[in-house]
């Protein structure tokens, strides 16, 4: 299916598509990086160029595919691999970031930044149907030359590396635990399959490789919409167990009968002595609608986090069938919604059954509880399955990144494609071996190219692309414009200072313990 006819009449140089591509005076510097020295890029055999940015024909004749898949997704499969974009390890730290925030504050970060999130969106899709480019790399390029577009790869080069990484530290940390509790295995042991480090590297190799040496992201569209599925089974065990799960709740131990029997004891003894029957520790036991603490400033980066999925906008528009402008905003508007949904009743009942107890990673408080709780470790193996399943489409965006910076005119090739891919799943695992934990990858990740991806650049591509005879620098939309980008350096300032910050304190605090 073709292309919208207001992208068919438009090249890369902002020129009609009248007359034939040989008839041209010059090429420019875009022209030549889109299409190689010589043209060849259309002549490929194997059927699409990686790198490529999936642009018209010039001729008037029809457009050659750069990837056999383009244009035949599915509306609802561009929904489920959007959805599956955003939806990842973030969704675990909302609850710690509600705690942190009170429930009022929490709501309306997370709408203000769903809704900046969409706008964002907007922005890009207008800004890539006026110049025909469908690369977020290539946006940076056509507005700010080489630096722009090197920014812009590196930007999204490090934000997915960060989503990957915390996506893989989960692996590291969960499936210990579940494999430790269907073997009923002694915790202590030093058994091999118990080692989260040995688990994440045979994960990465058996399942996620194979997924990313796919040429398509279509062709994931099925295993984000199972992906998806295994997330709403994780929602809807947090609802349940917030009506299952007592507070204060006791912790467990490994000799449970013995410690419950040593506290009746202990229990009666008291009540014998005092004449009362002691009082739980119930203080925590209750919502709080606004809270401000020194973790308070990881919260709008952990939200910023949940949200990006910019990098994965236009690969996706490019492979929906019949694209438009409108009908990709109405995809990323209902992926939006549906996991705005998702994470506030995720973040809400995983808060009202912990409180103030809620850990950085909502699954691990429940092991707290019981750690071979059945419906836990269903849940921990559906949440394992379907971060598992999301790094193959968060590393597509990287790998276009990498060889839109480093190989520009070069046309496709598997050994790019299968090198890339095995050099950054095993750059991935050794910084998931070595991370503390999974708080400082939301953190740090999620205040600096966050803001760049979401607010920022997609402003100042506008800006700059949106030729000023349409849109002047005093009109409403390019007014706005600047100020979302404002707003997006100001959020960087503000999470970075906040963060530095907590870490110098933290930092003091464990000197002066020593």
């Amino acid at each position: 299916m073709e292309p919208s006819q207001s992208e068919m009449n438009i090249l890369s140089n902002g020129k009609s598509d009248h007359g034939d591509d040989t008839c041209l005076p010059s090429k420019t510097p875009l022209d030549e990086e889109q299409n190689g020295p010589e043209g060849f890029r259309f002549e490929d055999p194997e059927g699409g160029l990686e790198s490529e940015e999936f642009l018209p024909s010039g001729n008037g004749k029809k457009a050659i595919r750069f990837t056999d898949f383009e244009g035949k997704t599915s509306f609802g499969m561009s929904v489920f691999n959007l959805g599956n974009a955003i939806m990842g390890s973030g969704i675990l730290g909302l609850a710690y970031a509600m705690a942190n925030t009170g429930i009022l504050l929490f709501l309306f970060l997370l709408s203000a930044v769903a809704a900046l999130s969409a706008y964002s969106i907007h922005l890009l899709l207008k800004a890539a149907g006026i110049v025909g480019i469908r690369a977020y790399e290539q946006l940076g390029y056509r507005a700010f030359g080489t630096p722009g577009k090197m920014a812009a790869g590196i930007a999204i080069t490090l934000q997915n590396i960060g989503a990957m990484s915390s996506y893989l530290y989960i692996v590291k940390s969960e499936l210990p635990l579940v494999i430790q509790a269907f073997l009923k295995a002694d915790p202590n042991s030093d058994l091999w399959y118990l080692n989260g480090n040995y688990l994440v590297i045979i994960v990465s190799a058996s399942v996620i490789l194979p997924l990313a040496l796919m040429k398509q992201l279509g062709y994931l569209g099925y295993t984000s919409g199972f992906s998806l599925s295994c997330m709403v089974f994780f929602l809807t065990a947090v609802i349940f167990k917030k009506f299952q799960t007592p507070c204060p709740f006791e912790e467990f131990s490994v000799n449970s009968t013995a410690a419950h029997h040593s506290l009746n004891v202990s229990n009666h003894v008291q009540e014998y002595i005092t004449g009362a029957a002691p009082e739980e520790d119930d203080s925590h036991c209750g919502p709080r609608m606004i809270t401000l603490n020194t973790q308070t400033a990881y919260t709008i980066p952990i939200l910023a986090f949940a949200f990006v999925c910019h990098p994965e906008v236009l690969p996706i528009y490019t492979e929906l069938r019949n694209p438009s402008k409108k009908k990709m905003q109405k995809v990323s508007n209902i992926s939006i919604l549906v996991m705005y949904t998702m994470y506030f009743l995720a973040a809400l009942f995983g808060y009202l059954t912990f409180y103030d107890k809620v850990e950085p990673e909502l699954l691990h408080t429940y092991s707290r509880i019981d750690p071979y709780d059945t419906l836990i470790l269903c849940v921990r193996v559906a949440v394992l399955t379907a971060v598992t399943l999301t790094v193959p489409i968060v590393l597509f965006p990287v790998r276009r990144a990498i060889l839109q910076m480093l190989f520009p005119t070069k046309p496709f090739s598997w050994i790019r494609h299968v090198l890339i891919a095995l050099i950054l799943l095993s750059f991935i695992n050794m910084l998931v071996i070595f991370a503390p934990n999974i708080l400082g990858i939301f953190g740090v990740i999620g205040a600096t190219s966050a803001p760049c991806l979401i607010f920022i650049f997609p402003a100042v591509f506008y800006i700059r692309i949106v030729p000023k005879e349409d849109e002047p620098m005093t009109s409403v939309p390019k007014i706005v414009a600047v100020f979302f980008a404002v707003l997006g350096v100001s959020f960087m300032v503000m999470s970075l200072s906040f963060i530095i910050i907590d870490w110098t304190s933290g930092t003091s605090r464990a000197a002066g313990g020593h």
